[in-house]
């Protein structure tokens, strides 16, 4: 198996057709043909059923493309990145939409003094992020766990070869606008926010209760927005007076004074942390990051 041979599969699965497929890979439709045979042949399957009407994709061809495109993905990514003279410097982290992570992230390309560089930062959703690290598309990852979903993320991170760190405990709390009814209390409980709308994130393909990003997730709530940014959820707080539940730290810096946080009474706890990949040294950008990090943690809950 080769990786021109799964570049050829893919393009003919684009195109539906062996006499497309051939024309945009400037071969033989002979040549294509006898390569995607003989690949089947090696591997055992069928990929492509062949009717008078085209090409139809077999239910194991369909899996088999999803593996493909990841290789292929990731010899690409190998390319642009050794394949170039450029003195550029790469760095990626993918989170769950957390204030400290992105206020970490800015103070990281304030320091960072080089005049060449491409830095990723993707809010996203949990079963993403955990791809993210384990492909290899970014070096870190940073999420929750708790008593709820620890068995299950961690058998994916298990699975993934992921290790988890620790960054911080804490009590749950809710974000809500200043200007909120209950913007006074000290404290509120489930109660007390009944008859708000609930704000959550949403996670799409995985919309298991085990990869929500907030806690308490399996509770039914009268009114529900699902949501894909942080600017959308806090523009729907402030708008229509919603919540959401979080760690508590948000950024005043990045966030002003329109968002509040107030703890939420329920015995629970979350833990947030960094995963990394365990088969890969950690870059000095990455090392870094983690101690802007743990510092903007401290700074921020200090603050509370």
């Amino acid at each position: 198996m080769t990786l021109q041979q799964l570049k050829y599969v893919i393009e003919v699965a684009k195109n539906r057709s062996i006499s497309k497929a051939a024309q945009h890979l400037f071969i033989s439709q002979p040549s294509l043909s006898n390569a995607i045979k003989e690949l089947e042949t090696e591997l055992g399957i069928i990929i492509f059923t062949r009717t008078n009407r085209g090409i139809h994709i077999t239910p194991e061809g369909s899996e088999f493309l999803g593996y493909a495109r990841q290789v292929i993905e990731q010899a690409e990514l190998l390319e642009n990145r050794y394949q170039t003279t450029s003195s550029q410097h790469h760095f990626a982290v993918s989170s769950q939409h957390y204030a400290f992570a992105v206020s970490a992230f800015v103070r990281l390309l304030k320091d960072y003094q080089t005049t060449e560089y491409e830095f990723t930062f993707r809010e996203t959703k949990t079963y993403e992020i955990i791809e993210d690290v384990k492909n290899l598309r970014s070096e870190i990852g940073i999420l929750y766990l708790n008593d709820f979903n620890q068995h299950v993320i961690s058998k994916f991170l298990r699975e993934g070869n992921l290790i988890f760190h620790h960054l911080f405990e804490a009590k749950p709390h809710v974000f809500i606008s200043a200007t909120n009814p209950l913007a006074k209390k000290d404290c509120v409980t489930l109660q007390d926010l009944r008859e708000y709308p609930y704000l959550s994130y949403e996670q799409g393909e995985y919309n298991s209760f085990y990869f929500s990003e907030e806690i308490l997730s399996t509770l039914s709530r009268p009114k529900n927005i699902h949501v894909s940014d942080r600017a959308t959820l806090f523009n729907l707080l402030i708008g229509l007076n919603g919540y959401t539940i979080s760690t508590g730290i948000l950024s005043k810096e990045l966030n002003g004074d329109n968002i509040i946080s107030i703890p939420l009474r329920v015995n629970e706890q979350l833990e947030v942390g960094y995963i990394t990949h365990k088969n890969v040294t950690r870059s000095p950008m990455a090392n870094i990051y983690i101690d802007y990090l743990k510092e903007t943690v401290a700074l921020e809950r200090n603050q509370l």
